[in-house]
């Protein structure tokens, strides 16, 4: 039981790294390709923006309960791609309101985009997702599952899983206190340890500012 648990996390943690990086592949062209020449990313360290990886983990789980491949008729397609549009925005949602919420700020906003929703995701982003989703299901999936197996089972593959999801999850709680203890300098609450003094130092206004270059103050608690 324990090892069934410990392969369902490695499967499930490089395909969250994966969509990571690919998000950020999209991102940054995406950005390039209108003249901003600012690095997009999610976490302080690396090429991941979580969100996409979530995504990409969500759009897995489904294809593989579904057993999806280029065979499914059209009317299983149809139904799969609501699905994906409607998980895709909701992800997109949820991210959007913990970011401003826990934060105080926002990194993307459509709200004057056409059939938006609360300026956190719009129908045309949606349908993205779904189609995004499609393509993923038909032309990467079952490569993915055909080789699943044999990659997960790899022995070297679990010791580098290991290693990586350390500093994965290092990586998500520095960002995440750093940015979090900007959000306090910014309601001028001094620091109240150690740690904070170092978050401080380490990560001020300016290095962080630099990293999330997209982000929008929104809300300030006093």
């Amino acid at each position: 039981m324990k090892k069934k648990v410990f392969l369902k996390f490695v499967e499930y943690f490089w395909i969250f790294l994966l969509g990571s990086v690919v998000g950020f592949v999209y991102e940054n062209l995406l950005m390039w390709s209108r003249g901003n020449w600012h690095l997009r990313q999610g976490l302080i360290y690396g090429p991941f923006i979580p969100v996409y990886g979530v995504g990409l983990l969500v759009f897995y789980i489904i294809a593989k309960k579904q057993n999806i491949d280029k065979k499914v008729n059209k009317l299983t397609l149809l139904k799969i791609f609501l699905v994906a549009s409607f998980l895709g925005g909701l992800v997109e949602y949820i991210f959007s309101y913990l970011q401003e919420e826990i934060w105080g700020t926002i990194s993307w906003n459509y709200v004057n985009k056409p059939l938006n929703i609360n300026g956190r995701t719009s129908i045309p982003i949606a349908i993205l997702w779904g189609l995004g989703f499609l393509i993923f299901s038909l032309y990467v999936f079952p490569h993915l599952r055909k080789h699943n197996e044999h990659i997960i089972n790899n022995k070297s593959l679990h010791i580098i899983t290991i290693v990586c999801s350390i500093l994965v999850m290092l990586d998500c709680t520095i960002s995440f206190a750093a940015t979090y203890r900007q959000k306090e300098r910014k309601d001028n609450i001094k620091p109240s340890n150690h740690i904070e003094v170092i978050l401080d130092k380490y990560y001020p206004d300016k290095y962080l500012d630099g990293i999330y270059n997209n982000a929008v103050a929104v809300k300030v608690k006093k």
